[in-house]
């Protein structure tokens, strides 16, 4: 499962993904196409920091689920005749 985040920039709507464990309130993370500095805080007003900020959360909420269930056993594929 992949574990990053698409970010949406507030000022060149450029999007682009980081992982779901930095993205957190009082992250803060660069633009990578107008070099604007982003400031995930909860209490800001930008929907676009906020859907991130949610979308993290739950990202990490299944992940910790995930690794909290163990791994899980691979099936065993039956050897099947193979014709060359």
């Amino acid at each position: 499962m992949d574990d990053s985040v698409q970010i949406c920039c507030t000022r060149c709507r450029n999007l682009f993904r980081d992982r779901a464990h930095r993205i957190q309130s009082g992250y803060s993370r660069q633009c990578p196409a107008c070099e604007v500095v982003l400031f995930f805080e909860e209490t800001s007003p930008d929907k676009n920091i906020k859907r991130a900020l949610a979308l993290a959360r739950g990202l990490r909420k299944v992940l910790r689920e995930m690794e909290a269930a163990g791994p899980r056993k691979a099936k065993p594929v039956a050897a099947g005749r193979r014709s060359y």
